[in-house]
């Protein structure tokens, strides 16, 4: 008898909970090409992981999807606008006080441009992050 994708799935994730914590950072390495955040509980990389795994057997979710997703997340107040140009954002790590200028066409971090946030979360961790929920709006600003 032969074994299907779904049995294989099911062992794959079966076995992540048996797995270290080292184990489990070489294997977020591997699967997202970067270190796991700092601070990620064991538990929620296991579901991470597994999250992986069905995407790479079954496919992830389509653009259409994600769109809707989207949409319903911001009509309901989930997803934060986007702060218009000439905005600051801020944010503290480490003891140290971070500003970016929002630009018309990117961001203004220490002098120099950046495309994203994300990059420049970066640039600021040493580790990938999602710019946005990085950095929060300095009231005020």
């Amino acid at each position: 008898m032969t074994r299907n994708r779904t049995d294989e799935v099911e062992e794959k994730i079966d076995a992540l909970v048996q797995l270290d914590r080292s184990a489990l950072l070489k294997l977020w390495i591997a699967a997202y090409g970067a270190k796991a955040p700092p601070h990620l509980s064991q538990s929620l990389m296991v579901r991470a992981l597994a999250y992986e795994i069905q995407v790479r057997a079954y496919g992830g979710l389509s653009t259409h999807t994600k769109r809707t997703l989207k949409a319903a997340m911001k009509a309901r107040g989930k997803i934060a606008s986007p702060p218009g140009c000439g905005s600051r954002l801020v944010r503290e790590w480490h003891g140290c006080l971070h500003e970016v200028e929002v630009l018309a066409k990117g961001y203004l971090y220490r002098g120099k441009r950046y495309r994203s946030l994300s990059a420049i979360a970066k640039v600021i961790t040493g580790t990938k992050w999602s710019g946005p929920r990085f950095f929060q709006a300095k009231a005020g600003s």
